[in-house]
């Protein structure tokens, strides 16, 4: 008993000992079956492989396929392993989150509509499948940045324009891009509301100082500026009218530039164009630099720049998070001080700049500045008078590169660290490594601004034209005017012309909604259109057209938030653009150029013989004995009459008031006329027409004595155009005669070529032997090969002439009997020598009578010539045959 015990305990304690090693696998193993990946990935390729191979081996579509569908057995099994597989696709897709009707028969929704929901659910795990292995490769999409970002070890890009080489040999260092989600909106902070509406945009100036002409009153009458509270309630449309109305007598004001006669009397002065010494920069480490974020300092730094005679001013700017973009950042740089001014926190009180800014004694130096002009009258109303543009310098010294960069290196052996140059400018508190890059832009630019100033002087050997014309230039980028972008019908013609995409026109309707629907939100939330949705992500869905919300968030990788929120309403503009027809090419190109389809006109305004711009189509279809036609005068005092239908002149031409070619009705019966009469109107057509009386049209106005009078100057313009007539009309008779003379060459030639052809194809007719002449012919020639035979081995047959070839067949027409008459034979023709037995051997020589035998022996051969070459007409070339062998053909003695 104790023995069986243990025995029992031992069992059991195996058992769980057993049981507890395959809890530890189960729970250690990655899913059920299968330990790790590597096992799990070993299968998964071995099933697809067998599926690939079972998949190779079924019917294939077709006959074959047909032919096995009409087993039963084989249908069934069809149909059963179709359900199973799609009930299979079916839990797929459920398990991902899509839609799935897979087992719907129904015809009418079918296979189509199936198709679409596997496409999208494909895009969706494939999306999802993309996002795991992007975490697996350690790149997450999800990963929120923390900012700001100065505080943190900065976190390695992969790329190759943001590596920065070191000069020492070691190892390359990486830098990252500043951006920030989480920072609050400036805009919810700004004392005046950013005005995003499309409308023209209006200069925020109110006070000019340093004016030598005054403002205009629109700008000083704050009372026309601000909105009246009845307005509130009005909708936009109206408001717009409204406000047109209201400023209609300030439009010029409204959109002139401020200060554009003092920059066109600005004269620089003598100092500025003469070479000095350039003053040597202070170390930035030696430099104080203040931030100004209060209007008290604000004030103060005005005034200090009011003294001085020169300042650099360079701006920092973001335009990802914003409509229009935000100024965020100002820098200022003197000989001795820098100076960082948070645009944001002063964005209302930076006008106060004005009195430095526009003070044509000081000097302004910047960078660049054609996007800085725009951007301060746009967010401050501040100008500049007298700027001086160190890029426009640098190309005007033919430099390498015109970046600030460059003239850094080039002029101060400064390396400019551009990590900070895309961050967000919006971050509040500034790091110290952003401060440090800000300050950098200007530090130098004064020193910059003295050597090239020196180098334009000496590079125009000391003649002030090329520095000249740098401060022209540099005014001319002061004249710039900020123009905000305005939405119409066409402005997504010019983006999609960009994109290089031949869209058909439902696409092209997509393209336009959506550019309509990104624009208009995008001035709702006061967000960039890049931001919204980026243009490649419209082109995208522009293209595939989804029919489902899903496929549009299928088209965006990354899916922008906006997007996502707005997704059923993007849906509905997708759809609208499918419901468009595809029109023709030429309605299509129409739309392309950003043009309604062309209503035909019913009045064609052009002249009658301009056919430039009217095509035959477009002409009303007149009959030519119902056309009306209206008479076309010189002075036409009448126009309001109408000699005809309303109904009828509708799709007329205009006809020329002045014309050559029409004739007064009343010239027919004007001889039944009196003499009074008839001289009363001549003095009238005078006056109608005074140009007529130098026309060789008629004689109505003109006297018969003075057209016969050689003196006057009528006969003389009369005989001219008599002369010019008849010598018009000699040489139409010659090029007429000519061209006679050369068609009777033309046609005499065709017959004579027509004539060649009928003789040579007659001769060819006549060439050919019937079947009865051929057994004629055949009859003779037996007694005749044995002498064709009889020479040496050597010796070659004859060849007959062509001309020896017809006359024997004229011979043989005129010997051939008549088929019904006997004519005995005669026997004066026939050649007695063939029954004396063989020949002698032929002499080589030379020998005039054997010359003639063998004329008669060509003219008797011609039967059996003729023979041969009965199966073809080419009688070019008669192949020799020899006969030799052939002894029972020779004749019996």
């Amino acid at each position: 008993m104790m023995a069986a015990r243990k025995k029992s305990d031992s069992t059991n304690s195996s058992l769980k000992d057993t049981n507890s090693d395959t809890n530890d696998e189960e729970n250690n193993e990655l899913c059920p079956g299968f330990k790790d990946v590597d096992a799990f990935v070993k299968y998964g390729l071995g099933a697809v492989l067998s599926a690939t191979k079972a998949s190779a081996a079924l019917p294939q579509a077709g006959d074959e396929y047909d032919f096995y569908r009409s087993f039963p057995g084989f249908q069934e099994f069809c149909e059963s392993q179709g359900d199973k597989l799609l009930l299979c696709m079916s839990q797929i897709m459920q398990h991902h989150g899509c839609r799935s009707h897979m087992r719907d028969r129904n015809k009418l929704t079918g296979v189509e509509e199936r198709f679409d929901l596997v496409v999208d659910s494909n895009d969706v795990i494939l999306e999802r499948a993309g996002i795991l292995l992007d975490e697996a490769d350690g790149v997450n999409r999800s990963q929120q940045p923390v900012m700001p970002a100065g505080f943190q070890p900065p976190k390695i890009v992969v790329s190759s324009w943001n590596r920065k080489g070191s000069g020492s040999g070691s190892r390359s260092e990486m830098f990252r891009l500043l951006h920030a989600k989480n920072v609050t909106r400036p805009q919810l902070k700004f004392k005046e509301k950013i005005d995003n509406s499309n409308t023209p945009f209006i200069p925020k100036i109110f006070i000019k100082p340093n004016a030598m002409k005054p403002l205009p009153s629109y700008f000083t009458n704050k009372q026309i500026r601000k909105q009246r509270p009845e307005d509130l309630d009005v909708p936009a449309a109206l408001a717009d009218l409204i406000h047109q109305q209201r400023t209609q007598e300030h439009v010029e004001d409204m959109f002139a530039h401020p200060y554009q006669y003092e920059l066109n009397h600005l004269t620089v002065p003598e100092s500025l164009l003469t070479k000095s010494e350039p003053q040597m920069y202070k170390p930035i480490a030696d430099t104080k630099c203040a931030f100004i974020d209060s209007l008290e300092d604000l004030v103060a730094l005005n005034e200090k720049l009011c003294r001085l005679p020169e300042f650099a001013v360079d701006l920092e700017h973001h335009s990802y998070r914003s409509f229009l973009g935000l100024t965020s950042l100002m820098q200022i740089s003197t000989r001795e001080d820098d100076f960082i001014i948070d645009t944001l926190e002063l964005r209302s009180e930076m006008y106060i700049l004005n009195e430095a800014f526009t003070d044509p004694a000081i000097v302004k130096v910047f960078h660049g500045a054609d996007s800085d002009i725009e951007w301060l009258q746009r967010d401050f109303g501040l100008y500049v008078v007298n700027l001086f543009d160190t890029h426009q310098a640098s190309r005007a010294l033919n430099m390498a590169r015109h970046s600030l960069d460059h003239l850094l290196k080039h002029f101060c052996s400064v390396d400019s660290d551009k990590r900070y140059q895309l961050a967000d400018w919006r971050i509040r508190p500034l790091p110290d490594e952003m401060v440090q890059y800000a300050r950098t832009d200007t530090h130098y630019l004064l020193y910059i601004y003295d050597c090239v100033r020196a180098q334009l002087l000496d590079f125009n050997h000391g003649q002030p034209g090329l520095l000249q014309s740098v401060w022209s230039k540099s005014k001319d980028i002061s004249l710039k005017k900020y123009m905000k972008p305005i939405y119409t019908e066409e402005s997504y013609l010019e983006l999609q012309r960009k994109q290089k995409r031949s869209f058909n026109t439902q696409q092209l309707a997509a393209f336009r909604l959506l550019f309509a629907w990104r624009d208009k939100l995008a001035r709702q939330e006061d967000e960039s259109t890049g931001f919204v949705l980026p243009t490649h992500m419209m082109n995208k869905i522009s293209e595939e057209l989804p029919k489902e919300p899903q496929g549009i968030i299928a088209c965006c990788n990354p899916v922008p938030p906006l997007l996502r929120q707005q997704v059923n309403e993007l849906h509905l503009l997708v759809q609208q653009a499918r419901e468009m027809p595809l029109l023709k090419a030429e309605i299509a190109a129409q739309k392309k150029k950003g043009l309604t389809p062309i209503k035909k006109p019913e009045v064609a305004l052009f002249g009658p013989h301009d056919t430039s711009r009217v095509s035959e189509s477009d002409l009303p279809p007149f009959p030519t004995d119902e056309a009306p036609v209206k008479q076309g005068v010189l002075f036409s005092d009448d126009e309001h009459r109408m000699d005809v239908d309303e109904q009828k002149t509708r799709g007329l031409l205009a006809q020329a008031q002045i014309t050559l070619f029409e004739e007064m009705e009343s010239q027919i019966d004007e001889e039944s006329l009196p003499v009074p009469q008839m001289k009363a109107r001549r003095i009238i057509e005078s006056f109608e027409n005074p140009f007529r009386m130098y026309l060789p049209s008629s004689d109505v106005h003109i006297s018969k004595n003075a057209k016969f009078d050689p003196s006057s100057k009528i006969f003389e313009i009369s005989k001219r155009w008599k002369l010019q007539s008849i010598e018009q009309q000699q040489k139409e008779m010659e090029e007429k005669k000519k061209a006679k003379q050369e068609a009777k060459e033309r046609a005499k030639k065709v017959s004579e070529e027509r004539n060649k052809a009928k003789q040579s194809y007659q001769e060819a007719r006549q060439n050919v032997a019937t079947v009865r002449q051929q057994a004629a012919e055949s009859a003779k020639g037996e007694g005749q090969k044995r002498e064709r035979v009889d020479g040496e081995v050597g010796q070659l047959t004859p060849k007959p002439s062509k001309k020896l070839m017809k006359s024997a067949e004229k011979l043989q027409k005129t010997e051939l009997p008549a088929e019904d008459s006997f004519k005995p034979f005669d026997y004066s023709q026939s050649d007695l020598k063939v029954f004396a037995g063989n020949k002698a051997k032929d002499n080589t020589q030379f020998d005039p009578n054997r010359q003639s035998q063998d004329f008669k022996k060509k003219k008797i051969n011609k039967g059996q010539k003729s023979n041969l070459a009965a199966g073809n007409r080419s009688m070019s070339y008669l192949a020799g045959k020899s006969d030799r062998g052939f002894r029972h053909n020779w004749p019996k003695r």
